[in-house]
């Protein structure tokens, strides 16, 4: 079965009568694989709850990706999201291979949205899960972390990726956690980072989240390293309420959440920014179901719940929900979570959407009702304050080289080629572990070094210093990749000593 849509006809097939409030603009996309289909059911759910929307579609994802704008999203789109300020967004396509960027990432930190929120409840018994009563929100840092998409290849064996974090950053998303927490009636906020390692970059989030958790003495809070906390998320959900953590973290554990509460098809998304908001489902395009009218609405339905909250059309965002709850419990289901124990009847997508708007009206048995949330999209946060500018001081720096060599042979190369210099070598590392000095024969050995020089203790190094240093090394035919200052900050290193230093 292939299904053809188009927007206009989504767009009229449930128009609205009733203007009970000003309508809202919102830039639609319609996506790629199921998207469309998904967008279609959830957009004729919403018209038929009597959402006051103004939709505008925009083409954004494959089709611009291979027109040749590699960033996948035209310029007019651009100007329809600023003016709209809110985008209600069904899953891309992003081509593999050819340099294309992922659309999402692109638009998540463009348009300033720092903040994704990914509600996860289970909806036991009629959604099998091993986890009934969990009820947990990620929200998770959006911007940065290795986000930032900075990559590249130093060597013929090795490829860095970067890890950007900020005390701005980790300010904002963690104030809007604890916020959220307190406008939505949530206990708890749990931290996940990995500070045990990356104690700079996590370490900084993690020092921020104890900070802010001080100005919030009714939630409570507590922390975890990303590891132990994943496990116990899937294990023991019910532990958690709210949790907040860096990108990459927050990224995988909303999918695990989402997963053992049933099926990723359920799970919705907020993109929350200064100025614009996106709403999303969390899953993918799945273009292998792409026609197929099989593909589960719900998580872009309810992203499209979250949308209604946020541009503060409560009462029929509670209509919707309930009326999927009720659908949910009734036990009309789509494949991804039909079991024949729980399920009543299996249903294709326009089908499913067709027993929500069926039910608009009605409100659950069993499952808890949804109730209108004044507060929900009424977070408002102070501008991160502007800290003292430290003293920062030059003392070495890191020089990152590409030799196919040993580490002795290195360090007697780059001993005799920087002699003259106040800087001395003092450590030779390989993927982040000491080789030189003091060595373990065991150790193993890429294309790719780090060799760290420093002045002695209290001296002071200029920026000359370290140009003419790699003017010699080069000049001796060192191949160096890259370099990384190494400074204090108000006396306080502000680089790692590394695995063996």
């Amino acid at each position: 079965m292939n299904i053809q849509v188009k927007p206009s006809d989504i767009i009229k097939e449930y128009p609205v009568t009733t203007r009970l409030l000003e309508p809202r603009k919102v830039a639609v996309a319609f996506g790629d694989g199921i998207g469309p289909e998904i967008m279609k059911a959830s957009l004729r759910v919403l018209q038929a709850a009597g959402a006051q929307l103004d939709i505008v579609p925009i083409e954004v994802g494959e089709k611009v990706y291979f027109s040749g704008n590699t960033s996948g999203i035209p310029a007019e789109a651009w100007d329809v999201i600023r003016d709209a300020g809110l985008i209600y967004k069904a899953p891309i396509t992003t081509p593999q291979g050819g340099g294309y960027k992922s659309l999402n990432v692109t638009m998540r930190k463009s348009l300033g949205l720092f903040a994704n929120v990914r509600p996860c409840a289970s909806h036991a018994p009629f959604v099998t899960t091993k986890h009934p009563d969990m009820n947990v929100v990620i929200v998770r840092e959006n911007e940065e972390d290795l986000y930032a998409g900075i990559e590249h290849r130093q060597t013929d064996d090795v490829y860095q990726c970067l890890k950007l974090v900020s005390r701005p950053g980790c300010e904002k998303i963690v104030r809007y956690a604890f916020e959220y927490a307190r406008t939505n009636g949530r206990k708890k906020v749990s931290c996940f980072s990995k500070d045990n390692i990356m104690k700079m970059t996590d370490g900084l989030f993690h020092k921020v989240f104890d900070e802010i958790a001080q100005e919030y003495p009714d939630i409570q809070n507590d922390h975890w390293i990303i590891d132990i906390g994943a496990a116990m998320l899937a294990d023991k959900p019910e532990l958690f309420d709210v949790i907040v953590s860096p990108n990459l973290y927050g990224d995988i554990v909303s999918d695990i959440t989402s997963q053992i509460s049933g099926s990723v098809g359920l799970g919705p998304s907020a993109n929350i920014g200064e100025h614009v908001a996106m709403f999303e489902a969390i899953h993918g395009s799945a273009p292998a179901l792409a026609g197929m009218d099989e593909a589960n609405p719900s998580g872009l339905l309810l992203a499209g719940v979250m949308m209604l909250e946020h541009i503060g059309q409560q009462d029929i965002a509670v209509k919707v929900h309930n009326a999927w709850l009720r659908t949910i419990e009734e036990g009309i289901h789509t494949a991804d979570i039909y079991d024949p124990v729980t399920s009543t009847e299996k249903v294709g997508t326009q089908a499913f959407a067709n027993a929500v708007i069926d039910r608009l009206g009605q409100t659950p048995v069993t499952l808890m009702p949804a109730k209108a949330n004044p507060g929900a999209g009424a977070i408002k946060l102070p501008a991160p304050k502007p800290r003292p500018v430290a003293e920062k001081t030059l003392v070495g720096v890191d020089v990152f080289f590409h030799a196919r060599t040993d580490a002795d042979e290195l360090a007697e190369r780059l001993q005799a080629a920087s002699h003259d210099f106040d800087l001395e070598l003092r450590m030779i590392s390989n993927r982040g572990v000491k080789v030189w000095p003091q060595a373990f024969p065991e150790t193993y050995c890429t294309d790719h070094w780090r060799c760290r020089y420093e002045v002695e203790k209290g001296a002071r190094l200029g920026p000359d210093a370290i140009i003419a240093l790699l003017t010699e090394l080069a000049a001796d035919g060192i191949e160096v990749v890259k370099t990384e200052n190494l400074y204090l900050f108000d006396g306080e290193r502000g680089y790692s000593l590394g695995q063996g230093q």
